[in-house]
């Protein structure tokens, strides 16, 4: 199993490959991309409307919703423990191609 072997990237084009294939369960792509959106548009309410006290929510909205997705339908570790910055740029990489239709949602 990939996810148990301990891995070096040098590179995120690198590293992509590894993070898709942690994500093979629609749903856990769903979950993904539902906490994906939902820190976007947290982001843009605090913005307009003044409310910057909202933002501790980020992390509870961009990791709960991914980690649920880890835990009971992926059945894997998120990729966050061990890469976290290449992790946080796969997700919105991810976000992005599921958006473009290259991964299916």
């Amino acid at each position: 199993m990939a996810s148990t072997r301990a891995q070096t990237f040098t590179s995120f084009s690198e590293f992509y490959p590894y993070y898709l294939s942690e994500h093979k369960n629609p749903i856990c792509r769903r979950l993904h991309f539902v906490g994906s959106a939902l820190i976007l548009i947290l982001i843009a309410y605090t913005l307009l409307a003044s409310q910057l006290a909202l933002l501790w929510l980020l992390p509870i909205l961009g990791y709960g919703f991914a980690w649920v997705g880890h835990f009971f339908f992926e059945h894997n570790k998120p990729a966050t423990f061990k890469h976290p910055f290449y992790s946080l740029l796969g997700d919105w990489v991810m976000f992005k191609d599921i958006l473009l239709g290259k991964i299916p949602f």
